[in-house]
């Protein structure tokens, strides 16, 4: 490791930091990824199946309902830590992150790009009002009594991806609309199907812009919507580094690719202070 991390360092030095990062870097929180070599198989929601199946819906919201209180109790690891030490010294500019968890933020990153959204919000596709997802669980605790007590004593609770977990039955559960309007009610967050805002997506550019190197950490780039800041970086000339295990659809830009975990290699990165560029 101390070979890889010297190499890190004569790349990264003296030049201000992009981050992008995926599941693989949350993994140490204990959140599962979809993709890792070391991942069951698993089919991610699509928007089209969240708003054109009730059943499936009724499922989401149910397995949700049990899952999102794990990822609100995750806590950033020894790889968000770093990140946001090396943005304190000025290495890194801020990060983009295809995750959900809001563990940047936690970690005390303070500029993040919350690409697809975050857990911590659901909104209405009719009127687009918001309630935060501590509210939600209100009411569908209210809607739902015992439910919760029930799965906790038959199943528990298998965690899964993107604030999920595995419930067997899900029939009786009552899904709950609206306060506001009556509409369906989504977690503010981009599904496979979907675009991403575009204030989102002009902010992720314009840091990769302002940064004269992109960092990737832990993700497979299998999705345009991460995969196109690489793109950006290797157009405009700049260092593209990738630390994620296994392949990725972007390691023909890369100018060093690390196989191998997030956390132990950034927090060795941030152990020695990168130079910040003048």
């Amino acid at each position: 490791m101390d070979g890889v991390i010297d190499e890190l360092h004569s790349l990264l030095a003296g030049r201000r930091v992009a981050v992008l990062t995926g599941a693989g870097l949350s993994t140490d929180s204990g959140i599962p990824d979809y993709r890792s070599p070391a991942s069951p198989p698993r089919n991610p929601m699509t928007f089209q199946q969240f708003v054109g199946d009730p059943v499936f819906r009724r499922r989401y919201w149910a397995r949700n309902h049990v899952g999102w209180r794990h990822m609100d109790a995750a806590r950033p690891n020894d790889g968000h830590r770093a990140l946001a030490a090396l943005e304190h010294r000025g290495t890194v500019l801020g990060v983009i992150t295809q995750n959900v968890d809001l563990l940047h933020t936690k970690a005390g990153s303070r500029r993040v790009v919350d690409l697809h959204g975050t857990y911590a919000q659901v909104r209405c596709l009719a009127c687009d009002h918001r309630i935060s997802r501590f509210t939600l669980s209100e009411l569908l605790t209210e809607a739902n009594p015992g439910f919760l007590e029930h799965v906790r004593a038959t199943t528990g609770s298998e965690v899964a991806p993107d604030a999920d977990a595995v419930v067997a039955n899900t029939d009786e559960f009552r899904v709950v609309d609206c306060v506001q309007c009556g509409g369906m009610l989504k977690p503010d967050i981009v599904y496979f199907g979907e675009f991403v805002p575009g204030d989102r997506v002009e902010r992720a550019f314009a840091l990769v812009e302002e940064a004269d190197a992109l960092l990737v950490a832990g993700s497979s780039l299998a999705v345009q919507s991460g995969l196109r800041f690489v793109w950006k970086a290797a157009a405009d000339g700049k260092p593209i580094v990738i630390v994620n295990r296994g392949q990725t659809r972007g390691d023909r830009f890369a100018d060093m690719r690390v196989d191998a975990g997030c956390s132990e290699t950034l927090a060795a990165l941030a152990a020695t202070p990168l130079r910040a560029a003048s």
